[in-house]
């Protein structure tokens, strides 16, 4: 039995999934991220050459009113950083191409970047609860990380199908 290739529009929650990659790849980890790794210290710095003036000064502002652990930028939350930065980022790229053509070896990367994304987001809210650095502003924090639970927890679901997630009979 030959199993066949769904067509991306036949696969609308795909789609969405490929919207969210390119958002994170884009805004998320290439300039949000990047700008708290070149910009060590948010109330001494000089602007980079990337991210864009604009982009910094939403984080910073971001940060201040609703985020403080995001200016603090303790060690472990640099990790989570570098994380997203070399590892989340080529799989945006890899998976986009992947969920947009159907490639069914994507499923076991989106099921370890699912995992580590939701342990990452999982430590990063404790922090906002609970920690040295919590937020003033829980409710608008959660639903700012809200789609970075749901995300990665649908991909979970999504990948749960038997090996070939794009194909059917």
């Amino acid at each position: 039995m030959k199993l066949k290739s769904i067509p991306l529009k036949k696969r609308p929650f795909d789609f969405a999934l490929i919207i969210f990659f390119f958002i994170n790849l884009v805004f998320v980890t290439y300039m949000i991220d990047v700008e708290q790794l070149v910009i060590s210290n948010p109330d001494n710095f000089q602007y980079p050459l990337w991210p864009p003036a604009w982009m910094v000064d939403l984080v910073h502002w971001y940060g201040r009113t609703f985020d403080p652990v995001l200016i603090a930028r303790p060690a472990w939350w640099r990790a989570t950083i570098w994380i997203d930065s070399l590892f989340f980022g080529p799989f945006y790229v890899v998976a986009i191409y992947a969920f947009w053509i159907g490639k069914p070896w994507i499923r076991y990367g989106s099921i370890i970047w699912a995992s580590v994304m939701l342990t990452n987001v999982s430590i990063i809210l404790f922090e906002e609860v609970n920690g040295e650095h919590a937020s003033p502003e829980l409710f608008r924090v959660f639903l700012a990380n809200a789609a970075w639970v749901i995300f990665p927890a649908l991909v979970l679901i999504r990948m749960r199908k038997p090996y070939q997630p794009f194909r059917q009979e």
